[in-house]
């Protein structure tokens, strides 16, 4: 007679489908029981694919054929996505995370990262479950920031665990790809690589998912916002009036695409002395008040050029987690208090229905037949791309 040890040796000759580790190597296999001549199996797995449940019932009574008289097979598993058509909801591909907040610039070199991280921490520190996508594909700033550069990524079954740091889950392209790596992606790579990132990683259930997006206007915000139904988006600037120009377009786009603004965060907005603890208006300071006033927002914060912000970068060690006291840190956490509460009034309310692309699958949006398509809808013409 067949012992649990028997089967739990035999099984592990059973691959999980897709993978070259068995069922046992992953620890799926909760339970062995022997009842008689019966064997009762309990597994627990991260797919919902019914193909793979399919698949595994089927090898693994195979394998065990030999060794009992009767395998039972139960497999607890995810629920599938419940996805209502597009055309009168909208789509969400993550619809386990309660909100999803985009921060996004007009250009690069603002400290949207920083800002991000910083957010994201203070967010966790005041009792939320909160995750950090790095989805800024071409320069994933956020391993290094949360000292996660040179750690693996864990998979379990065809998924990719976030790791599990200051109290927030992360996961970035940055830690998908060899350090230091070009990618250098067309438009509809970068599309398939965002979609990727929210469906394929083992987010947990998340009260806020900040999204660390590219700088500008382009494939991975439309892609972003077509996929999941952003809560709000949050804008990164600096004091100069030139990088106002652009987060003027970057706040147009949340118009566009129907994102409520959360609000602007005004990094650079003066510089304290280390010494003395004087804080001095080099580059400007508050110039983006009318900015806020002009988009019907308001500022999350104005934060200084300090060196502690910059030290936490550089060494994994966000400013507003490990020195609390600093200057900057005291402004994240208020910035995140007013986010939070406006993540609270608009949540319930958020919908990304009328950006749904509407042209026939496999044609573009920007072909001549997608724009011909477009041009019949009720949207009023146009591409798609808005």
């Amino acid at each position: 007679m067949a012992t649990v040890a028997d089967i739990k040796s035999a099984l592990e000759n059973v691959k999980y489908p897709g993978f070259a580790k068995s069922i046992i190597e992953f620890g799926f296999v909760k339970d062995v029981q022997i009842d008689g001549s019966a064997c009762i199996l309990t597994l627990d797995i991260t797919s919902s694919a019914k193909e793979v449940e399919s698949k595994l019932r089927e090898d693994i009574t195979q394998t065990l054929s030999g060794i009992v008289e009767e395998v039972i097979i139960n497999i607890k598993k995810p629920e599938e996505e419940k996805q209502q058509s597009n055309s009168t909801s909208g789509k969400n591909i993550a619809p386990h995370i309660k909100n999803f907040v985009m921060v996004s610039s007009g250009k690069g070199g603002v400290g949207k990262s920083t800002t991000t991280v910083n957010l994201a921490v203070a967010a966790a520190m005041q009792g939320k479950r909160v995750g950090i996508l790095d989805a800024d594909i071409y320069g994933p700033n956020i391993p290094r920031m949360m000292g996660l550069q040179g750690r693996e990524v864990e998979v379990i079954g065809n998924k990719a665990k976030p790791f599990r740091i200051h109290g927030v889950d992360v996961m970035s392209m940055g830690s998908l790809m060899q350090e230091g790596q070009a990618l250098i992606w067309r438009g509809a790579m970068i599309m398939k690589a965002i979609e990727q990132l929210l469906r394929d990683i083992l987010w947990e259930n998340l009260d806020i998912l900040f999204i660390d997006m590219p700088p500008g206007t382009g494939d991975a915000q439309l892609t972003l916002a077509q996929s999941v139904p952003v809560t709000c988006g949050v804008n990164v600037t600096t004091p100069q009036h030139v990088a106002l120009d652009d987060s003027r377009r970057s706040l147009d786009m949340f118009e566009k695409l129907h994102i409520p603004i959360g609000g602007i965060i005004e990094n650079m907005s003066g510089f304290i002395c280390p010494k003395c603890n004087e804080e001095s208006d080099i580059f400007g300071m508050g110039t983006c008040e009318a900015l806020a006033e002009q988009y019907n927002t308001q500022v999350l914060g104005n934060l200084p050029i300090e060196p502690a912000i910059r030290e936490g970068g550089d060494t994994g060690k966000p400013v507003v987690y490990f020195q609390p006291e600093s200057e900057s840190a005291k402004r994240y956490m208020i910035a995140s208090q007013k986010l939070i509460e406006y993540v609270d009034q608009v949540s319930d309310n958020v919908s990304n229905e009328e950006i749904q692309p509407t042209t026939p699958p496999g044609v573009s949006a920007c072909s001549t037949a997608g724009a011909s398509t477009q041009a019949k809808s009720s949207n009023g013409g146009g591409c798609g791309c808005h």
